[in-house]
């Protein structure tokens, strides 16, 4: 979970942010203004909001009366001392306590009372709980406990001492390839453990891929996590799109019920090509845009971006965030296969593979490629030709020699 504690002001800018009160742009506004005036004229975050006309009073006294009663409640659950806020999204707050009983540290997420009355987010939030509790790897955040206290539904996990991807890059990094490699290897052995026991995570990004200060990676966050076996929960799920627009798989902005782990696959790609270029895949200003992007527009390659790249991950970033699910990987444990291979400086050679019988598949097919995708099939179709030619020649000569071998005799 979140690493350090939280002010209120940063709790209370972040829920306003996920929650579409205002955008992140305005709460950098607003956060830097308070830091100019600190010294002459002290101002809160929330005042400063509805100065700014960022958002309503009304707004921000809802907002505010929320984290005070979550506060309250939090106090209420048994068997922990909270010590204080780590973090708050646009569904739960996040508290550091200590879990009395065997003197640990924990995290402990709470779903606010706006949300109890709801029974999808109720289930959703046990779901969270329950999926993290079918899993037991390093590489991801344990869950402890799940349960409800003075009306309030808590679910108790890992305290991780760190930070996450999302923090450096909102500063301005640009990881090594590398640092991203370590980092990657890291969540895809987590997601294999996830995929192994039947799930599939849905939602990987920077916000829920975690460092500890020891630099051991954790994947958090299985809010949107779906058993794979889980049909109705998949119909009933058809034609919703869940995921964060950044990060989303084309399958999953169609709304398609039979989503798997290449989704995942997706969402780890597109995460990677934003810790090695500096910036997302596809950008809009409208989500909706984004999205439309994730279906329609040609990515391009992250070392036409970042030149100090190899050849070899930006091969392996482009198969990870092929539109087409039959054109990514078939599963973890191939793309482990390639990442590791890169890191040690030798070739991907499952995308290699992957990439040209997509590139044969699409024009078989009658698909329509773009000009230098279209150059580079051309010459792929070419170059078996050529193969298939020569072998054909190989094999009529050694059938011939045979042939005349035999005559002699």
């Amino acid at each position: 979970m979140p690493q350090n504690e939280t002010s209120y002001d940063t709790i209370f800018g972040k829920i306003a942010v996920e929650q579409g009160l205002c955008t992140e742009q305005e709460l950098h506004r607003c956060l830097g203004e308070m830091k100019s005036r600190r010294k002459i004229n002290p101002v809160v975050l929330e005042d400063l909001m509805v100065d700014l006309g960022y958002i309503t009073y009304t707004q921000a006294e809802r907002l505010k009366k929320s984290i005070k009663e979550t506060k309250a409640a939090v106090h209420q659950i048994p068997g922990y001392q909270i010590i204080g806020k780590l973090g708050a999204g646009a569904m739960a707050i996040v508290y550091k306590a200590k879990q009395l009983s065997l003197n640990r540290t924990v995290a402990i997420k709470v779903l606010p009372k706006r949300f109890t009355q709801n029974p999808e987010y109720v289930e959703r939030f046990y779901k969270e709980g329950q999926a993290a509790g079918k899993l037991n790897h390093n590489n991801i955040v344990q869950a402890y406990d799940v349960g409800e206290a003075g009306g309030y539904h808590y679910f108790v996990m890992e305290y991780v001492e760190g930070k996450t991807i999302h923090d450096d890059l909102a500063a301005g990094k640009i990881f090594s390839e590398d640092e991203a490699l370590d980092i990657i290897i890291q969540v895809a052995r987590a997601l294999n453990h996830a995929h192994t026991c039947g799930l599939i995570h849905r939602d990987v990004k920077p916000k829920n891929i975690m460092i500890n200060t020891a630099g051991v990676v954790k994947l958090a966050d299985m809010g949107l996590a779906r058993e794979t076996t889980d049909i109705e929960a998949a119909q009933s799920e058809a034609g919703k799109a869940y995921g964060t627009p950044y990060y989303i798989a084309p399958e999953q902005i169609r709304g398609k019920i039979d989503i798997d782990g290449r989704a995942d696959i997706y969402g780890l790609g597109a995460t990677l090509y934003h810790m090695v270029t500096g910036r997302v895949p596809f950008m809009a200003d409208d989500p909706t845009d984004v999205m439309r992007k994730h279906l329609k527009e040609q990515l391009i390659p992250p070392d036409h971006i970042n030149t100090l790249l190899s050849a070899g991950i930006s091969e392996v970033i482009e198969v990870m965030l092929a539109k087409r699910r039959e054109d990514r990987y078939n599963n973890v444990e191939e793309l482990l296969t390639d990442l590791l291979a890169v890191r040690d400086g030798q070739p991907p050679l499952r995308a290699h593979k992957r990439f040209d019988v997509s590139m044969l598949e699409q024009l078989e097919s009658g698909e329509t490629l773009e000009d230098e995708t279209q150059a580079y099939a051309q010459d792929t179709i070419a170059r078996y030709k050529i193969a298939t030619l020569i072998l054909a020649a190989v094999l009529a000569i050694s059938f011939l020699v045979i042939l005349v071998l035999l005559f002699l005799r």
